[in-house]
């Protein structure tokens, strides 16, 4: 599931979300309780065997193991490691003996991802100072930054709106801004710039830099525009700062005109390395008035790759667990005093009871995101296939890539379906259903107050917002198949900050009024983290969780008429607000 707190699936160009994971939680949020976590009793490394058609944790394993294994460096998308898990899904859709349903009667749709990254020549100068790309500046969003000789003022503090630059001031211009915590949502909205901005200077996110040093991807797809607009951004450090102004930013008045500034950005645009892919299967139907309509599911094939510097995989995991319990979505929080003794106390007990186990770590193995939902799907592929009666409908597989940049994958899919739009009733969604423990902060309920996972546990989103039926129907197959499990709502309330119904791929199935349900166990302390590895997934659980949905995906298939659409339309061109 791609991080964020700001809403920023709905528009990928906008700011990396770790942005948004900074915002400090209310003061007056509950303490988060940390459950300790059981000892590890699933090995580093597990030799996979055939599957059949059962879903069972064992070839959850088997599977599992392979697809989020070290060798496949992260699935970043355009990587060889993101190709190979594709090739693997491939070969076992073939196996299965479903039909081929991407491009040219192939398994795969390839999405037009480039790689936009920064030339070694590009500069900038404020009063005769050379600023250096990567540590004194970066390029957010965009690719028209202004350049040569440009005018800059001050335009004022995002998280103080009542001093913010006139209009008048700003047109042409390019302004600079300094940002507080409770400011940066600020940046997300277009109203929040003077109309007429030629582009924005963003100081004061000096720590969160280098997330963007690397190269961007993004979808070269002119039917794919952002829906929301905001001018070129440049986020600059406070050296930058004291280069462009005479005064601190905090003393300056609106509209205060920088030193000389001169803008050379140059910028490298290529095709990523290896084709990105959807992988698109269909199991046709049994009824020939009805195969023309299918019952989609998916889930998301890449992850985030492999950082640069390695860490020792106990130590973050430990610390992770205890000051940062909900992975990514706590990066800004460091550890109290209190909290630094109860790691530094859990590792050196680590150490005691597993020695010679350290090992550096760098690689991001996805294997609860989204390699959960990936081997997920797969195996209710093979459930269905199996069956001597197929489903009446049909039902679509997608396995989508680019998830994790901003939800491409499953929006290109929707923008060039393969199947007609209007012939997908509904769509299952599945990313992260791995965990969702009692040890595991799966999420926070819109008050703050933090949610625990449990044996029976399971969150749903989406699922009533555009079809009550649909709603009911999961309900009432989870009752009458005597699935067990509590759903917890509390993740899908309308203005959560969290805004989950708006990060992951069934949003963009929503936004064409396709009824959709979300299924996740939620997070934990290894979103995100070179150490969301595949000894800590729970397969029993997770296993329970894919024979849910392959009968919710059948009872669906099996319907006399479409899931009845109730809910306000949507604007497919619209932003993504929950």
């Amino acid at each position: 599931m791609k991080t964020s707190r700001l809403a920023l699936l709905a528009a990928p160009l906008l700011l990396p979300a770790l942005l948004g994971a900074q915002a400090p939680a209310s003061p007056a949020a509950p303490p988060v309780v940390i459950v300790p976590q059981p000892a590890t009793t699933l090995p580093l490394k597990f030799a996979p065997k055939r599957t059949g058609p059962a879903i069972t944790a064992t070839d959850l394993m088997s599977r599992l193991y392979q697809f989020a294994d070290d060798s496949m460096m992260g699935r970043d998308a355009g990587t060889l490691g993101n190709f190979k898990g594709t090739e693997y899904i491939a070969a076992e859709a073939k196996r299965f003996g479903l039909k081929p349903a991407g491009e040219n009667g192939t398994w795969f749709q390839t999405i037009p991802f480039k790689n936009r990254s920064f030339d070694s020549t590009a500069t900038i100068t404020a009063g005769g100072v050379p600023l250096a790309f990567g540590t004194d500046w970066v390029l957010a969003i965009g690719t028209s930054m202004p350049t040569g000789s440009q005018p800059v003022v001050f335009g004022g503090t995002f998280g103080d709106s009542s001093a913010r630059i006139a209009p008048a001031q700003a047109a042409g211009k390019i302004v600079a801004y300094r940002v507080l915590p409770k400011g940066i949502g600020e940046m997300q909205s277009p109203q929040s710039y003077a109309p007429g901005t030629a582009a924005v200077i963003i100081f004061g996110l000096d720590p969160f830099m280098g997330q963007f040093r690397r190269p961007t991807t993004f979808l070269d797809d002119p039917s794919h525009a952002p829906a929301v607009s905001l001018p070129p951004l440049l986020l600059a450090s406070q050296k930058a700062a004291s280069a462009l102004f005479e005064k601190p930013l905090a003393e300056l008045a609106l509209g205060t005109e920088a030193k000389a500034t001169v803008l050379d950005p140059k910028m490298v645009v290529k095709p990523v390395p290896f084709a990105a892919r959807n992988v698109v299967a269909i199991l046709p139907g049994s009824d020939p008035r009805l195969r023309g309509e299918y019952v989609a599911v998916g889930a998301h094939n890449d992850h985030v790759g492999y950082a640069a510097r390695a860490v020792d995989h106990d130590s973050i995991r430990i610390y992770n667990h205890i000051v940062r319990p909900g992975g990514a979505e706590d990066a800004g929080k460091r550890a109290d005093s209190t909290q630094q003794q109860e790691v530094n106390a859990a590792l050196a007990a680590w150490r005691t009871s597993h020695p010679g186990s350290a090992r550096a770590d760098s690689i991001s193995n996805g294997a609860d995101d989204d390699g959960s939902g990936s081997v997920t799907v797969m195996e209710i592929a093979e459930k269905l296939a199996a069956m001597k009666v197929k489903p009446k409908r049909s039902v679509l597989f997608v396995w989508h890539v680019g998830e994790e940049k901003g939800l491409l994958g499953s929006r290109f899919y929707t923008d060039h379906p393969t199947v007609p739009r209007d012939s997908i009733v509904a769509q299952l969604n599945i990313d992260m259903i791995g965990r969702g423990d009692a040890w595991d902060v799966a999420g926070v309920t819109k008050d703050g107050v933090p949610v625990h996972g449990g044996p029976n546990y399971l969150q749903l989103v989406g699922s009533r917002r555009l079809s009550t039926e649909l709603g009911d129907l999961v309900e009432k197959t989870n009752t009458e198949g005597k699935h067990g499990f509590t759903f917890d709502y509390s993740m899908d309330a309308n203005g959560h900050p969290m805004n989950i119904y708006c990060r992951s791929d069934h949003y963009e199935y929503a936004r064409y009024n396709i009824p959709v349900t979300f299924f996740t166990t939620g997070g934990h302390s290894d979103y995100h983290q070179v150490t969301d590895e595949p000894q800590y997934i729970d397969y029993p659980h997770m296993a329970r969780v894919g024979n849910l949905i392959a009968d919710i995906a059948v009872r669906t298939a099996n319907l006399g008429h479409r899931v009845k659409v109730d809910g306000a339309k949507m604007d497919p061109n619209g932003s993504c607000k929950q």
